[in-house]
């Protein structure tokens, strides 16, 4: 028995080269998308996104990581990268305690190793594997190495992110046109394009402290920190009226963002830039200034 009404079932006839397909579409939707034409470009549907967001459609969350996937198909593994001169690295002659310090003192999990100079990276330390040096003296680091993986400034990050999750690597060496280091990427790099900062372990949480102590006996302070905060932490002066944050004051002295690296000297204390986020000071670390430099404090 042939069936009923064969010819509109939208099943593909023999020779069809583009088989039918079936538009569940009603009228009313086909004239509402002719006088409301979907999106041409990137801007269009990043403010298609903030007009859903207006009306309820989807929550501010949402519509900032659809945002972040959206602008991050435009963006290459450069856009993000940390730049070589600010890069922590170790070397592969420097003794143990020497490595076990820096380690500590910046709180990574992974760190390219370097022979000779700086630009020859022969491998990715994890810290946790320094932990078999002490059970098994007899290893040196060399032996703990993981292979180092080195992409182009080009790369897009969505294709990074992809051969992140497919090797499981989660950080890469960039270079540029010339083959010399550029800088590095993380996973973390590329997932805060999408879902904005990711907090870590020194993350200040629920109200709890934002200064740390360190093995070293300095401290990690959150650039967020309330000034308060920190006058009641290191016994200190500073003033509170003007800025909130700690990070806001240091800028301010300094008159600039403040860089990787970058050390000022506050009423005794010297805050040294250990990592920068989106324009933003993440932490300090801070000691107290030498006795002979506190006559030159200007705080």
């Amino acid at each position: 028995m042939s069936e009923p009404h064969s010819g509109q079932s939208g099943r593909p006839k023999p020779g069809d080269r583009h088989p039918p397909l079936a538009d569940k579409r009603n009228l009313f939707q086909r004239i509402v998308e002719f006088v409301h034409p979907g999106p041409d470009s990137t801007d269009e549907l990043i403010e298609t996104l903030a007009d859903a967001e207006d009306r309820d459609l989807i929550a501010p969350e949402s519509r900032m990581m659809l945002e972040g996937v959206i602008r991050m198909a435009d963006m290459t593994a450069g856009d993000v990268m940390v730049a070589a001169p600010r890069m922590d690295l170790l070397s592969i002659d420097s003794p143990y305690e020497e490595v076990l310090h820096v380690v500590i003192e910046t709180g990574h999990s992974r760190f390219p190793v370097y022979e000779g100079q700086r630009e020859n990276v022969i491998g990715i330390l994890m810290a946790k594997d320094l932990l078999k040096l002490q059970r098994a003296p007899e290893l040196n680091l060399r032996t703990l190495l993981r292979p180092a993986v080195f992409v182009p400034e080009s790369k897009g990050l969505n294709e990074l992110l992809r051969d992140f999750r497919s090797n499981r690597n989660h950080l890469a060496m960039v270079i540029d046109e010339f083959g010399s280091t550029a800088g590095l990427i993380t996973i973390e790099d590329v997932l805060e394009e999408i879902v904005g900062e990711i907090e870590d372990e020194f993350d200040d949480k629920d109200g709890e402290s934002s200064v740390y102590t360190l093995a070293d006996g300095s401290h990690r302070v959150a650039g967020d920190a309330d000034i308060s905060a920190v006058n009641e932490a290191f016994g200190a002066k500073l003033p509170e009226e003007e800025f909130d944050t700690i990070g806001g004051l240091v800028a301010h002295e300094l008159g600039h963002v403040p860089r990787r690296a970058e050390s000022l000297t506050l009423n005794g204390l010297v805050f040294t830039v250990m990592l920068t986020r989106g324009g933003a000071v993440r932490w300090f670390k801070v000691t107290r200034a030498p006795e002979e430099a506190l006559g030159s404090d200007g705080a």
